[in-house]
């Protein structure tokens, strides 16, 4: 109903058709198939190192990714790192039997948050192990509910499941028994020191920046980039801005070209030979070159942090000791805190706050030095889930 209003729903429900057809067509049945399934594309992130060493280590067998959603699929529905990439069909007990009898998963590994009622009972069913990774379940969750019964059966289909932290392992501990749940921790941390080991320059920031301190704003939302605006007016802050915005349309970057007057896209970059004298502010118009931006910052600032969604990923970031800076909303986020624990991020709620945190650190280099390493060991300190989850994936994978 809502496809011919939505480009997204159009997607979504475009990518769904025959679909049963275009999976029939390409899994070969005697193949050796693992199966993991993501939302969107920040769980896919999230599940990438685990299909890396996957890919690594048992190279003789097949892997299905799919997803829910369109943010995901349509970014990564050429990713060379599986064998295929598909949608995944809409619940129902109809459906969920039918694509385990097409795809039949020797294995199949679920994302953080994924709970599809008839794909569990159907795993569940056909004696195939299905595992949660990289799980955080919050007091409030519906499983935790006097109506939640229904999502409590959904967990115990699980065969194993991998938690974040420890108030999650606490949480679930009555509903399925300890010793299929493991304390593991989060698979981003695999993921963004993995990114950070294999950085590559971006062409053309070395000649904007001109050895000037800079920030790097990265998944920038119109309450962060006003924010931005005001900081950078003022004659104290002599530093470079290049700014990530998490919405990149042309609605968005001309407004975003508006309250930056003189700023440069990164587009622009190669057309202008005197770019770095003209322009301070350099706008982001692409994606996927965030991640490898945050290595030339001095300090990185996250958006998010004033929507009811919270803050981005601080820790893209802070791999490359940096400390990163954002909005009140960021609660719900284990990094985010632990990060604000060990002073290698900081939360600010007003202008004034955000204009003395920056200045703070960039005027006190033993503090910005302190706020650098601290954000960086958080994050290599934290890694080690992908190993813990491939330990037990081994059992069924020889």
């Amino acid at each position: 109903m809502v496809a011919p209003f939505n480009k997204k729903a159009q997607l979504w429900k475009a990518g769904r058709q025959s679909i049963f057809e275009k999976l029939e067509n390409a899994i070969d049945k005697k193949s050796s198939v693992l199966w993991m399934h993501c939302a969107s594309l920040g769980e896919f992130e999230q599940g990438r190192p685990v299909l890396d060493k996957i890919r690594e280590d048992f190279p003789e067998h097949k892997i299905l990714l799919t997803f829910f959603s369109p943010s995901g699929y349509e970014i990564r529905k050429n990713y060379k790192g599986v064998d295929w990439v598909f949608y995944l069909p809409l619940d129902s007990k109809f459906n969920a039997q039918r694509f385990i009898e097409i795809a039949n998963p020797r294995v199949a590994i679920f994302v953080k948050y994924e709970y599809w009622y008839y794909y569990l009972h159907a795993l569940q069913k056909n004696k195939i192990p299905v595992i949660l990774i990289s799980a955080i379940f919050r007091k409030d969750a519906v499983f935790f509910k006097w109506y939640g019964g229904l999502h409590r059966r959904m967990l115990a289909c699980f065969s194993h499941i991998f938690v974040q932290n420890e108030e999650s392992f606490q949480r679930i501990k009555d509903i399925i028994k300890p010793d299929r749940i493991t304390l593991a921790g989060d698979t981003r941390f695999d993921r963004v020191v993995a990114i950070a080991d294999a950085f590559e320059p971006v062409s053309g920031i070395d000649l904007f920046i001109q050895n000037k301190k800079v920030m790097v704003a990265g998944s920038t939302w119109p309450d962060d980039e006003n924010h931005l605006r005001q900081l950078f007016e003022s004659d104290k802050l002599d530093m470079r801005l290049i700014i990530a915005p998490h919405e990149i349309n042309e609605t968005h970057l001309k407004f975003l070209k508006e309250l930056f007057p003189g700023s440069v896209f990164y587009s622009q970059l190669s057309k202008e030979k005197s770019f770095e004298v003209k322009h301070n502010v350099l706008i982001i118009d692409n994606i996927g070159m965030l991640s490898r931006l945050y290595y030339y910052a001095t300090i990185c600032y996250i958006g998010g942090g004033f929507n009811k969604s919270g803050i981005h990923n601080t820790l893209e970031a802070a791999v490359y000791g940096k400390p990163v800076i954002f909005g009140p909303n960021y609660q719900k986020f284990g990094e985010a805190i632990g990060l604000i624990h060990c002073q290698g991020g900081i939360s600010y709620i007003s202008q004034n706050d955000l204009n003395n945190s920056v200045l703070g650190l960039i005027n006190n280099k033993i503090s910005l030095d302190k706020s650098s390493t601290t954000a960086r060991n958080f994050v290599r300190g934290h890694t080690g889930a992908s190993s813990k989850i491939m330990k037990w994936l081994r059992q069924w994978m020889v």
